[in-house]
């Protein structure tokens, strides 16, 4: 049983209020909220057990590096991975695609090359491209959404040409809602020989994600959007891939050997994990995937489901907004401009004075938005811990906003 009143309790931020108003928690889409779990078992880590990990011989480090450890265990076993050395530890997933550019692609593609990107990517799974397009003479390829906001898998695999050498893409777009069949393209990607890297920062949020079923070759997530601490992430890479990877950042930890002359590196996934890491991030982000676990991906998607098409049936009944993304299967995220003058800045501002809190601008998705024909958009996203009450609020906040701007 999904028991909403309890998992709310877990969210001691959702109780406070804001400009004097219950809080209406409705920017998922850019970091969710951290239940007690997390919050404890952080503080924790601080107060008794925090010591650096590896390499000590004491009984802070051993018990710090266990907790720590155990975390990549628990992101296999999330994302259906075959085993834990196929996961790096990363700051989020903007760390993760940047380690791919700069560890895998950078030592392989030169000018010509081509990258297949959608239109809907995050700057996150753009700008490191953009670095390899302004340094090596690499080509961006971009492949646009239909009226809908759906991404054809077949207009991917179409764009694969003789020199493409990566498809990047994301598995549901953080503006639009879209879900994309990683699938499909994974497996026409895999035919033409094309590895096929995926921004998961969102649908690993909403959805179960099997990998392995996914076929892809490299999976980034992020800690804090999977309600755990910022500064948390990882990314899943296929033994092949991180094969051919070379290190990107070097200092502790990722060497074996160092000597004045030579450096002998770690194996993977260590070889590519450098200096200190964010120790107690890592671990708060182990327990918010014991917390997603124990309510089931199953479970937690099938109440966005149900989130989405309540409010998919409230805010469309407003003809005076207009939507960007109505694809049939997306996500519970709305992106939508209000018609007439009124800005989505203003929009959020004036939601905000009663305590709803969405966000405005471009969601960094600038492509998108120049595609779309707008330059700034409000986004409502949904998480596991949102009512249709608040759905509801929502829409009565949005027909205040319709009768002030006439």
């Amino acid at each position: 049983m999904y028991n909403l009143a309890s998992i709310r309790a877990d969210f001691p931020i959702l109780s406070r209020q804001v400009n004097g108003k219950p809080l209406v928690y409705l920017d998922n889409g850019a970091s969710a909220q951290k239940p007690s779990a997390v919050i404890d078992a952080m503080s924790h880590a601080y107060a008794q057990e925090y010591a650096n990990v590896h390499r000590g011989l004491h009984w802070l480090s051993n018990t710090a590096t266990e907790n720590y450890e155990s975390v990549r265990g628990k992101i296999a076993r999330f994302l259906n991975a075959p085993d834990e050395d196929s996961i790096i530890f990363t700051t989020g997933a903007t760390e993760g695609i940047n380690l791919v550019s700069y560890a895998w692609a950078a030592p392989r593609l030169q000018a010509g090359d081509e990258i297949i990107l959608s239109i809907m990517e995050h700057h996150a799974n753009i700008v490191p491209w953009h670095f390899l397009r302004e340094r090596s003479g690499v080509v961006l390829k971009w492949v646009e959404v239909d009226a809908n906001g759906d991404l054809d898998p077949q207009a991917v695999l179409d764009a694969i040409g003789p020199k493409t050498k990566l498809i990047a893409v994301t598995h549901m777009s953080n503006v639009l809602g879209t879900v994309v069949d990683i699938a499909a393209i994974c497996a026409g990607a895999r035919a033409a020989g094309v590895p096929v890297l995926v921004d998961g920062s969102q649908a690993a949020v909403h959805m179960p994600v099997d990998v392995r079923a996914l076929g892809c070759d490299f999976y980034a997530v992020t800690g804090h959007k999977l309600y755990g601490p910022s500064g948390s992430g990882a990314i899943y890479i296929t033994p092949q891939r991180m094969a051919e990877m070379r290190p990107f950042l070097g200092g502790g930890d990722m060497i074996r050997e160092v000597t004045r002359n030579t450096v002998t590196y770690n194996t993977a996934p260590m070889k590519f994990e450098a200096g200190t890491p964010g120790i107690v991030q890592q671990i708060g982000f182990g327990v918010a995937l014991d917390y997603l676990t124990a309510l089931g991906m199953d479970k937690i998607a099938a109440h966005e489901r149900a989130l989405r098409d309540y409010a998919r049936s409230r805010l469309g009944a407003l003809n005076w907004l207009n939507f960007q993304g109505n694809s049939a299967g997306k996500g519970a995220i709305f992106s939508f401009t209000m018609q007439g003058q009124a800005h989505a800045h203003d929009l959020s501002t004036i939601l905000d004075k009663r305590g709803i809190a969405v966000r405005a601008g471009t969601h960094c998705a600038m492509p998108l938005m120049s595609h779309l024909g707008i330059s700034a958009s409000c986004r409502a996203s949904f998480g596991l811990y949102n009512t249709v009450e608040e759905v509801d609020a929502l829409v009565s906040a949005l027909e205040f906003c319709h009768e002030l701007f006439g």
